[in-house]
């Protein structure tokens, strides 16, 4: 398949901080690619490079066959990019919007209609209101239709999902899926791990640097260590507890329950005679399947205990 973007010992520094440590990777064209991970992990700054806004320290990216830094002029009108922060004209209207992005990359907003029918159809009755004074899902919409009129050959979203409610961001990645079916290959990143599964390939990145890139499935899938959900009662004293039990590989919360992964399965039911002499009651401890968020905890112990 073919490649959409190629890179090479690629990095970037602000000042003495490391933003973006060296990094080799490629992804192929028509695919959904996620890069997933907290705030301060370095996905705004690698999207900033490959989408030649930003020049790397050291390294180099060509996306569509082409080098982000000598051939910027070039790559533009390929790409489509929707920053993180909303950066649409917020004194001009839905429309004004736009029919400015459609005239800046010389085409008609009717040209390209096919693509954001879905899309902007629903926002088509605010078309006469202020951008600024949108909602949060609908100034995104708006947005994604700004990036996709010129129709790109690649679409970089940066945390498209941040501030939105859940229905929208289930409606936003319901427009994504049909966007690749135009051929579009799609980077997305976003700090909501539960949204790996949306994609096809993923990037797991923290301070930096990639920790795991495979697809959702193959990711979870290998994790081997007994995994445990643990529930007491007792919840301010659960975690001090789990603490003190000797046979423990590693321990977080999650939501109202406890991740507890061992150094052996059997260990599992020494943990609940431990547990049960410290008292706890209503105790419920489960063998669970991990899910990324729980691979992306266990990767970041292995890289930065």
């Amino acid at each position: 398949m073919k490649t959409a973007i190629e890179i090479e010992n690629l990095a970037h520094n602000y000042g003495l901080v490391e933003a973006l440590k060296p990094l080799d990777m490629s992804i192929e064209s028509g695919t959904l690619f996620g890069f997933i991970g907290p705030d301060g992990a370095g996905k705004t700054t690698l999207f900033r490079i490959l989408t030649s806004l930003l020049l790397p320290t050291q390294g180099t990216a060509k996306v569509l066959g082409l080098d982000v830094v000598d051939d910027y002029r070039k790559l533009r009108p390929l790409l489509g990019y929707m920053p993180g922060r909303f950066s649409l004209y917020q004194d001009l209207t839905v429309a004004e919007n736009l029919q400015f992005f459609a005239k800046l990359f010389k085409t008609t907003i009717q040209e390209n209609y096919h693509l954001i029918k879905d899309i902007y159809d629903q926002i088509a009755p605010f078309k006469n209101r202020l951008a600024g004074k949108l909602s949060g899902g609908m100034k995104q919409k708006l947005a994604l239709s700004c990036a996709l009129i010129h129709k790109p050959e690649l679409l970089f979203l940066d945390e498209p999902t941040t501030g939105v409610d859940v229905v929208s961001r289930a409606e936003f990645w319901e427009m994504l899926r049909k966007l690749k079916n135009y051929g579009i290959t799609i980077v997305v990143s976003t700090p909501y791990m539960d949204e790996a599964a949306l994609c096809d390939k993923v990037a797991l990145i923290q301070k930096g640097k990639i920790l795991q890139t495979d697809s959702p499935n193959n990711i979870t899938e290998s994790f081997v260590k007994p995994l445990f959900s643990v529930k007491s009662n007792e919840r301010n004293s659960l975690s001090k507890d789990i603490e003190t039990f000797g046979k423990t590989d590693s321990f977080y919360w999650f939501g109202d329950s406890i991740r507890w992964i061992g150094d052996d399965e059997k260990d599992a039911d020494l943990l609940r005679i431990y547990l049960q002499q410290k008292n706890h009651q209503a105790l419920e401890i489960k063998k669970i399947k991990a899910s990324i968020e729980d691979c992306f905890m266990d990767l970041m112990k292995g890289n930065y205990e």
